[in-house]
């Protein structure tokens, strides 16, 4: 009984959930929040690079989404509507402050970059190690991007998110998302553009994931 209560809840869409949630069960909010960790993660990951800062907006995301869920409307998704909530919550503590960095680890080491990608496919002993040492320099190469570029770059080629749907997440025009994409790629090399795909960058998961919802339903109760 466990087993299908759990696979019918998977199987609810968010907006299904919501109005569950609205009607008393609080507990289902859990659902949403494993459901958009990852996206939700790497939407203000764009805005702030420590990653205690990105955790604790996380949570407040999550908080101020739950005390105005009443206000969610089927007009657009739930996760553009959360979406926007966490990035004016990212812009809220820039601006509080007043910090933003951006690493130059991509440009300061064109050559070592050059090396570890001849050698991603080569192999050898060390290539789990090389391969983190990419996944390290993509991550600072994307940092290094302006934050109007990046979250752009984020959405589209990380989360797969349709430029209608970034569009109305940043209250742009399509077309500009569409130029802010296009210089934003220009930005990378496109050796790291190829290794840009994977799922395992910016990851958000497992413990972490657990610490974020657990501090979240928490505060609920």
């Amino acid at each position: 009984m466990g087993k299908l209560a759990t696979f019918e809840k998977a199987a609810l869409s968010d907006s299904a959930v919501v109005e569950r949630i609205l009607g008393g069960e609080v507990s289902l909010y859990e659902l949403l929040m494993r459901r958009h960790n990852q996206k939700l993660y790497r939407v203000v990951r764009s805005y702030l690079k420590q990653e205690q800062e990105v955790e604790d907006v996380m949570q407040e995301t999550y908080l101020q989404a739950f005390e105005k869920l009443s206000q969610f409307r089927n007009e657009a998704l739930f996760s553009t509507w959360l979406i926007r909530i966490g990035i004016n919550k990212a812009l809220s503590r820039l601006r509080e402050q007043k910090r933003l960095s951006g690493g130059s680890l991509l440009m300061d080491q064109p050559e070592r970059l050059s090396v570890l990608l001849q050698n991603m496919s080569a192999p050898n002993p060390e290539q789990a190690t090389i391969r983190q040492e990419v996944k390290q320099l993509l991550e600072s190469a994307i940092d290094s991007i302006p934050e109007k570029y990046r979250i752009v770059y984020m959405l589209r080629e990380m989360e797969d998110m349709s430029m209608h749907d970034i569009a109305q997440c940043l209250e742009l025009s399509e077309s500009n998302v569409k130029v802010r994409l296009h210089r934003a790629k220009s930005m990378l090399k496109e050796s790291l553009l190829k290794l840009s795909v994977g799922e395992d960058v910016f990851e958000f998961g497992n413990k972490r994931c657990d610490a974020v919802v657990r501090q979240v339903l928490n505060a609920l109760t």
